[in-house]
């Protein structure tokens, strides 16, 4: 990641490889930009006149040696047209002179894109989600790679500006907030993008291992497939049945709360599935090298829990992580299979290759008789019928709490890193009414992303429970494929609200979804 520092001062008087600017749409000099124009008798705006930029967002215009000015270079960037500067167009910019500083040789830069009038945003948002933004477009995975792409003067080191000194203290605390989200996210993005003949189960349980001995107040224990066995977590076990590779259970804790021992935690439950080929009911071989980011969940959990260490936040966490690899072979559980869950209920699998719901149940379990949880939230990438139905931007979320609903609903606004909820009502249960046992793995095509959380709620009745759907979000595929890092902005953002000092269960943020819950 690089380095950023914050401060306030005049463009003109930066001594720095590359002073960055905005110029809005068609050919508007921003307030910063107007600055530099005037000491430069008008330089910036003879160039505009000349039509070398426009101002769309992503155009770039890179100018050495402006007159007035003590910095080598002053990039004029494209930030569109200002009345209509928001979220989504703010995060562009600063991703396109990400790039640009990064391509052109500029080592370090001074940022005044956030000084940029984003609607409903203060200072602080804008600090943070410019360094989070920066380090997503600098990172990169090649670690594989014989011959690496390098750049040779690579970007270092950003300043980012602010307009008074007084919001120095709220800026500082935004950056810090942003790195040890941008290390949470590093971190997630890291393992979801490791081989799964690396990243195995066994690897995951050493990565959580070496977190908890990098900070101090987390510990870790792994239960081995004998301990899942005499814990009753039958379902957990006959998903891992047909891999040569041994299941792990990953218990996290981390106490930062004040009274430790007597705060209720936050369990944190992450789908560790290092390879799913689907099992038996074997998934079709296109894209099947992409399974391996079917643990992203349990990476989520891993970055965020990061996150938190980092910014030693006041809360105690709980973070649970069932990792097993889904395998065909002569082992391996068969459509048909009924296995008893550690709830004690059973469970008819008719489908092999919906495997994600059979670890996540045995951990909520494992969560209600352990812990006293004060909430409890599961992260997976579960059904590629949440894919059909919210596509590659939100995270499907469904839950049976109310205030946690919209807490999470919030907390996405807020980290641009955002959900949609889904309905859970009691009509959807009815698809999983099985012949031979208490309930099915499955329950037909539609509203799969629904019964799929339904599934999970029959687990979570005495739990305030919320399920995130990250299938459509955990990573890109096509010519950028890659992990994104989601939904860890997402749950720091959360878990920052909750350590407010006046913080109050937010109401849910309305959909268009109607939920109806008890």
């Amino acid at each position: 990641m690089f380095e950023f520092s914050i401060k306030s001062g005049h463009p003109e008087k930066q001594r720095s490889a590359c002073v960055v600017v905005g110029i809005y749409e068609p050919r508007r000099l921003s307030d910063v930009a107007k600055r530099v124009d005037e000491v430069s008798e008008g330089f910036l705006s003879s160039i505009l006149r000349r039509g070398d930029l426009e101002g769309k967002i992503g155009q770039t215009l890179l100018l050495h040696n402006v007159p007035g000015t003590l910095a080598d270079r002053v990039l004029l960037v494209g930030c569109g047209r200002e009345r209509e500067l928001g979220d989504a167009q703010y995060r562009k910019i600063i991703q396109q002179a990400t790039r640009t500083l990064h391509d052109t040789g500029s080592m370090e830069a001074v940022c005044y894109l956030t000084e940029l009038n984003v609607r409903g945003r203060d200072t602080a948002w804008r600090i943070r989600q410019a360094i989070e933004t920066a380090n997503a477009t600098l990172y990169s995975f090649d670690q594989y790679k014989s011959k690496r792409n390098s750049t040779r003067r690579p970007l270092r080191k950003i300043v980012f500006s602010i307009t008074t000194r007084r919001e120095l203290n709220l800026a500082e605390q935004a950056g810090r907030e942003a790195q040890a989200i941008s290390a949470g996210v590093k971190l997630t993005k890291d393992l979801a993008n490791l081989p799964s003949n690396v990243c195995t189960p066994s690897y995951l349980a050493k990565q959580a291992e070496d977190l908890s001995k990098k900070y101090e107040k987390l510990t870790c224990q792994v239960l081995e497939a004998k301990e899942i066995r005499d814990k009753g977590m039958h379902t957990l076990l006959a998903v891992a049945k047909g891999s040569n590779e041994p299941p792990k259970f990953i218990v996290l804790e981390y106490q930062g709360a004040v009274d430790k021992k007597h705060e209720a935690p936050v369990v944190l439950i992450g789908k560790g599935v290092t390879f799913d080929s689907g099992g038996i009911s074997l998934k079709p071989s296109d894209k099947m090298d992409e399974m391996k980011f079917d643990m992203s969940g349990a990476a989520s959990v891993l970055g965020t829990l990061t996150a938190v260490a980092e910014l030693q936040l006041p809360l105690n966490i709980i973070c649970l992580i069932p990792a097993v690899e889904n395998m065909p072979s002569g082992t391996a559980a068969k459509p048909g299979d009924i296995v008893e869950t550690m709830s004690k209920q059973t469970v008819e699998i008719l489908n092999t290759d919906a495997e994600g719901r059979l670890i996540l149940c045995d951990a909520l379990t494992y969560a209600e008789v352990n812990y006293k949880p004060d909430v409890v939230i599961d992260i997976a990438t579960l059904t590629g019928a949440c894919v059909v139905a919210l596509g590659a931007h939100p995270h499907g979320l469904l839950g049976n709490h109310n205030s946690l609903i919209g807490d999470l609903l919030n907390a996405g606004k807020y980290s641009y890193d955002r959900a949609w909820e889904l309905p859970l009502w009691d009509e959807y249960q009815e698809q999983l009414d099985s012949r031979f046992a208490d309930i099915a793995n499955i329950g037909g095509r539609e509203g799969g992303a629904i019964t799929a959380a339904c599934f999970l709620s029959r687990f979570a009745k005495k739990l305030h429970w919320a399920h995130l759907d990250i299938a459509g979000t955990a990573w890109l595929t096509g010519k950028e494929k890659g992990a994104t890092g989601r939904p860890v902005p997402l749950l720091t953002q959360y878990l920052l609200n909750r350590c407010k000092d006046n913080f109050q269960p937010q109401p849910p943020v309305e959909t268009d979804a109607g939920i109806e819950r008890e």
